[in-house]
């Protein structure tokens, strides 16, 4: 069983939950925590042995914590998933491998695609695939048909696996911070589109990727996972195209574990990650 913790930090913190837990005959299997000082901010994550009575057991710590504190016991354990995509299949690729093989982490319910290039791969894995075009209609018609395709599923949470679109902040607003996008740069470096590009003009000798939470900034959300790989001198901006969909698939695949899992807390426009 998984307890996630968040409250405003205060001295015994850690030996009050821990005596809660004895006192309900629950073993720790694993514990992390972590203290932000500047925002007087306690974080904690544990994993203990089976209760059937989540409903007390969490009682007992708000009892015992400060006001207001945020609480999960046993989240759903397979969250399910909407993924979004454009043209490129690589991250999805490796998202409908996983899911196949049930490795993921989560139930992946349905494909949006706003071009029709990603059907087939998606039929190869008989998952649903609903073709969306923004072409034609105004943004607001395009993400109310979104919407209404991500409402039949009811998701915990939206993969954006290159979804090559500005999301308004209305429909983000529909799911605060549970909209993951991979972005092909190290934030902040090169925000918004052909970083790649800005990386072969500027010279850089360090490529990456980003994996983050979606807010109403442009590519500036709460960050989940970073990966970087060394290039030099000889390597063409579609070299770097190429080297960079392997940092992509990896990092959205290591930040979407972390998500699922339940070690990623969003505050502020941070998160603390219990990897």
């Amino acid at each position: 069983m998984i307890i996630v913790i968040q409250c405003v930090d205060r001295v015994g913190l850690v030996a009050s939950i821990t005596d809660v837990l004895a006192k309900q005959q629950l073993n720790i299997v694993s514990m992390r925590e972590h203290v932000d000082q500047v925002q007087n901010l306690f974080f904690m994550r544990l994993e203990v042995t089976h209760s059937d009575d989540g409903e007390t057991l969490e009682q007992k710590l708000r009892d015992i914590l400060p006001p207001n504190p945020t609480i999960h016991i046993n989240p759903l354990p397979n969250k399910k998933v909407v993924v979004m995509v454009t043209k490129e299949y690589h991250c999805l690729a490796d998202i409908l491998i996983r899911n196949y093989y049930g490795t993921l982490g989560a139930t992946v319910q349905c494909i949006i695609g706003n071009h029709a290039v990603l059907e087939d791969i998606c039929k190869r894995f008989d998952m649903p695939f609903f073709l969306v075009s923004h072409e034609h209609i105004s943004k607001n018609e395009f993400e109310d048909k979104i919407a209404a395709v991500i409402d039949q599923f009811e998701p915990n949470y939206i993969v954006l696996a290159k979804f090559m679109r500005i999301l308004s902040p209305a429909l983000v607003a529909k799911f605060p911070m549970r909209i993951v996008n991979i972005h092909h740069s190290f934030l902040p470096a090169f925000i918004g589109a052909n970083p790649y590009k800005q990386a072969f003009e500027r010279g850089v000798k360090l490529i990456g990727a980003t994996a983050h939470f979606v807010s109403n900034e442009l590519d500036e959300g709460p960050i989940i996972a970073q990966q970087i790989i060394p290039i030099n001198h000889s390597y063409t901006a579609g070299d770097m195209v190429k080297a960079g969909k392997e940092i992509e698939t990896s990092v959205l695949a290591s930040a979407l574990k972390l998500v699922f899992e339940d070690r990623v807390f969003v505050y502020k426009n941070k998160t603390v990650v219990f990897d």
